[in-house]
Formats: C-alpha cells, structure tokens, sequence
C-alpha cells in the first residue's frame, strides 16, 4: 500500500523535473491523498463515500426510483443495490413500491437516516478542514473556482469535426 510519503508530489532532488512540471500528476496524487483521507475518515464511522452520497440525494432532491438515484449519485446500478441493503439494515432508508408503477421501488431517507447524515456531514466537514488547513479562505475560495473552471473546460471540449 502506499504511504503518504509514496503520494508526494515532489522528492526533492529524487524526482525528475519533467514529474515536477506535469499539472495531471499534481490533480492524481492531490486526488489519491485526499480520497485516502476521506475514507479513513468515514470508516472510523463504518461509513464510506457512497452512504454519503445516497443520503445526501436523498436528503436534497427526496424520495427517488433506484434509477434517479444512480443518476444523482453516479454510483452504478448494480453497485447502488448493495449500498441500499446496507443502508436499509441499518434503517437509515425505506424502500417501498412506486404506487405509479410496482415493479419500481422508492427510497426515502428516514429520520434516522437523517441523523446519520449529519454525523457523516461532521466528519467530511472535518477532512475538508484538515485538507485546506495551509490554505487561507481566500485561497480556498480562489481553489474551488479555479478547479471549477478547469473542469467545465474538460467536460465540455470542442468539436473537432
């Protein structure tokens, strides 16, 4: 497994200067690390990220079909089954059939669900202030739009027809 010192971006006198320059290097290893974090994070909860994310769609756009929920969260269908059995033993969601149509179920998030949200919303508040803590609020405002834009850039590239 990697540590974090594997993930560093930069080795000093060990790492070639082309690694040094590349921007999409840079993204990765960030992303690795900070994903690693996040997990350890929610597991200390015996939660992971896709809890989060089915909660908090429920919690935002409310009672969902399976389908809506894959949408939202873009966890796939078939993966998002598992997550909705764990979800449901623990009572944190309700499926029940869609009245309009009974070969389709609804999830709903419950109040206990709702509580558990809130707890995950703590943790997560607290690896986003680990992760930006040598970044000023300015910095971390001037981060996330930059980042922004450079991902509306990718996901929509021109045509080159």
């Amino acid at each position: 497994m990697e540590t974090g010192d594997d993930l560093r971006f930069d080795h000093g006198d060990q790492t070639p200067e082309r690694f040094k320059g590349l921007f999409t290097r840079l993204v990765a290893m960030t992303a690795v690390q900070t994903q690693r974090v996040a997990s350890n994070a929610l597991r200390t909860v015996e939660a992971h990220r896709d809890h989060f994310m089915v909660l908090a769609a429920l919690a935002e756009f409310g009672p969902a079909s399976q389908a809506a929920l894959s949408g939202h969260t873009r966890i796939y269908k078939s993966d998002l089954v598992s997550v909705l059995n764990d979800l449901e033993d623990h009572g944190w969601v309700r499926r029940t059939p869609d009245s309009a149509d009974k070969r389709r179920n609804v999830i709903t998030i419950t109040k206990n669900g709702e509580t558990r949200l809130a707890e995950l919303d703590r943790v997560l508040d607290r690896v986003n202030e680990h992760i930006m803590t040598p970044l000023t609020h300015y910095e971390r405002a001037q981060l996330f739009g930059l980042l922004g834009r450079i991902n509306a850039h990718l996901a929509n590239p021109p045509d080159h027809a």
